[in-house]
């Protein structure tokens, strides 16, 4: 299946179990593969073809920096659900949501969760 792909798109969110991160918030990035056939566009070079990148992102916007949620997971899962229903020809969906800089002790890059979701 071909894929439109949006990566490290950075976000500023209130997600998170402890309330110094719904007050303060913290970066997010996600990445996002559309699984859509992208053949007819590719052959007619007709934007109507394929998923407005631009919208997707926008709609990933909006959920990340909209209402917090305790979990990254909530989060992850929001995404996907509103790609799936907002792109009909969008087949399925990689989200992964990324938390650069969670407040718990330890030496890392980061946490974050990757889910995958069809079309039913």
């Amino acid at each position: 299946m071909d894929k439109i792909i949006l990566r490290n798109m950075q976000f500023y969110g209130y997600h998170g179990l402890f309330e110094e991160e719904n007050k303060l918030g913290q970066h997010f990035n996600v990445d996002v593969d559309l699984h859509v056939s992208l053949v007819e566009a590719g052959k007619t070079d007709d934007m109507n073809a394929s998923i407005d990148y631009g919208q997707a992102f926008k709609k990933v916007q909006a959920i990340v920096e909209g209402e917090p949620r305790n979990l990254i997971e909530a989060v992850a899962e929001d995404i996907a659900t509103e790609l799936l229903g907002n792109f009909s020809m969008l087949q399925a969906c990689r989200v992964k949501v990324i938390k650069p800089n969670p407040p718990i002790p330890g030496h890392y890059e980061s946490v974050a969760v990757e889910i995958f979701r069809e079309r039913t």
